[in-house]
């Protein structure tokens, strides 16, 4: 399934949508499309896109019904159970701290 953050040249742009920029916010912008060889367009609409999708899964309130709540409590209530897979993972000395 195709990313709405990956522009795609072929796909067909019937929105338009129109800012306004300081010179130096327009330097920045022109400056990072460059350097990562994309057109000015498509360097803002991704970036924009991405700041947007990474807002929206940032949200914290979520609504839920009463009984999908109490079965996320019955979830949270229930006592660990032991998983002998993160046991070996946590019992191993970090990479970064082996020498």
């Amino acid at each position: 399934m195709p990313s709405i953050l990956t522009v795609n040249a072929r796909a067909p742009r019937s929105s338009r949508l129109g800012l306004r920029a300081t010179p130096e916010q327009e330097a920045i912008l022109r400056r990072a499309a460059e350097v990562t060889h994309k057109s000015l367009t498509d360097f803002i609409l991704e970036s924009a896109c991405q700041a947007a999708q990474e807002t929206l899964l940032d949200q914290r309130l979520f609504m839920v019904t009463n009984s999908q709540y109490q079965a996320l409590l019955d979830l949270l209530d229930r006592p660990a159970e032991d998983s002998p897979g993160l046991q070996r993972l946590f019992s191993k000395r970090a990479p970064w701290d082996e020498k």
